[in-house]
Formats: structure tokens, sequence, C-alpha cells
């Protein structure tokens, strides 16, 4: 098997294994685009719906550990899934819960000693840009870290697709011109957005 054949099954491979990353971060940068329309359109409609609200007495020390307090929140409010805890103000304590297909957040205002258990209204955009944004690898789950890695090596995968596609171009003299012209128009757009925004 030749060298340029070798490459082009990779091409050609690559595209399908990627094709569903491909078509997840083209359409999840809509909503991105056009978050005002979905806002306009999904306006007057409860985005939060109270699931549970209690007294809740919980101690907060001076120097606490805020991951800490958000991991006992986490617990007594019977959520499940990855969470990351967020202190707004002196006086709440927020722990927000997020999955592709479902959100959710507890309250914790201190100084009423309340606990407030809400959960987000499902919508399409969120569920889009929540995928196109999701990584990382702060949170220990194994599903959390496998999605982390698996970003990694699409990244990873769009690079040596794009590659061998800049490869298979330059073995086709007659069509040089034509990719010169493509890869020019898009770098020099691509450098104007970058030095104008």
């Amino acid at each position: 098997m030749t060298f340029n054949l070798v490459v082009r099954r990779i091409h050609l491979y690559l595209a399908l294994f990627l094709f569903p990353w491909f078509l997840m971060y083209g359409i999840s940068s809509v909503p991105f685009s056009h978050a005002a329309y979905f806002d306009q359109r999904n306006r007057g409609m409860p985005m939060w719906h109270l699931r549970t609200e209690r007294p809740y007495d919980l101690e907060i020390p001076e120097n606490a550990n805020l991951d800490e307090i958000g991991a006992r929140i986490f617990k007594d409010s019977g959520l499940d899934g990855s969470f990351g805890t967020y202190r707004p103000n002196e006086r709440q304590i927020d722990v927000y819960v997020y999955t592709f297909w479902k959100s959710s957040q507890a309250k914790y205002l201190i100084d009423q000693k309340r606990l407030v258990v809400e959960d987000r209204r499902f919508r399409w955009d969120h569920f889009l840009t929540g995928m196109h944004a999701r990584g990382g690898y702060e949170h220990p789950a194994f599903l959390e870290y496998a999605w982390a890695g698996v970003v990694d090596l699409v990244c990873l995968g769009f690079i040596v697709w794009i590659a061998t596609g800049i490869y298979m171009w330059w073995q086709l003299r007659r069509t040089r011109s034509w990719g010169f012209l493509a890869l020019g128009s898009g770098v020099l757009l691509f450098l104007v957005f970058l030095l104008a925004l």
C-alpha cells in the first residue's frame, strides 16, 4: 500500500469517525451566534421550576472551602451528577448540576436558613451550547473524564484531517491554483476578523 493511499484512507475514515462531532459543533454554533433570537422566542416562559424548598441550617466558617460546602449542599439536596459551587454574594451559595438533558440548582440562602432546589426547563439551544462548551477534567467521574479525553482526541483528529486534506490537495497539480485560492481566502478572512475584532 502506497503512502498516498494510506493518507487518503486516513482522511476518509477520519471524516466518517468525526462526522457526529463536526455535526454537533456546527449545529451548536447557531445558538451561540443567534442567542438573542432564542431568548426572544422563549421570553415569558419561566426558566426554573421549584422542586423543593425547606428550612436548612449549615454553618459556614469564615475561611470555608467552597467545594466542600458545595458537596454537602449537593448531598443534602438529593441531586445527582457533576456539580459546580458558586457564591454570588455573602448571603447565598449556589450548587449547579448540569447534564446534557437536565440541569438543576440548589440555592442555600444563608441569612434565611433556607434551601431551594430548582430544575431548569429544557431548551434545545441550551442543550446544544452545553454540549459545545463542555470539557475539562475538573470532575472526577469516569464519564466526565472520558468525555474530556474524547474531545481531546477529536481536536487532534481535526488537525490530522486538515493535514491529510492539504497533503492530498498538494498531490493534485491541476487543482493547486484553486486550492491556493480557497486556502488563501480562508486565511485572509480569518486574519481580518482576528485583527479587527
